[in-house]
């Protein structure tokens, strides 16, 4: 069972690292896959993350994966055990809530969805989300 845990640790960890690793290529001028990656109405974003905004993201996605490997034990162990349970379980909440989404541009249960964020999120974001929420819910509840 301990070896499960690692494994699904590791793999949330490093979906997250990959993902932060975007969000710092995009912050520092990368354009591949931005446009899709923001919810849009009529063909314009609905917001325009900045470089700070978009670097405060990216540092979030390393510490979700961070929290995680804490939690599981194969992390540095600079967190106690009660930070690295709860931010586990609040990484998995987070997530899990990204999937739902907000009922209107993002998430499973979005009534926008003839964008082509909206294609995206349906086929890709969302059940990441949804994947990575389960996943460091596995953790936070089997970690330790």
């Amino acid at each position: 069972m301990r070896s499960l845990l690692v494994l699904v640790a590791l793999s949330v960890s490093a979906v997250f690292a990959g993902l932060s690793g975007l969000h710092v290529f995009w912050a520092f001028g990368g354009q591949r896959g931005r446009r899709a990656a923001i919810p849009e109405l009529h063909g314009k974003p609905l917001f325009r993350p900045g470089v700070g905004g978009t670097l405060v993201v990216a540092c979030l996605l390393a510490l979700a994966g961070m929290l995680v490997l804490e939690r599981a034990g194969i992390g540095s162990g600079l967190l106690p055990p009660t930070v690295s349970r709860w931010g586990a379980w609040g990484v998995a909440a987070a997530l899990m809530g990204r999937a739902v989404g907000d009922f209107n541009y993002v998430g499973f249960f979005k009534r926008r969805a003839t964008t082509g964020f909206a294609g995206m999120d349906t086929r890709l974001y969302s059940p990441l989300a949804l994947a990575l929420g389960l996943g460091a819910g596995i953790v936070a509840w089997g970690g330790g």
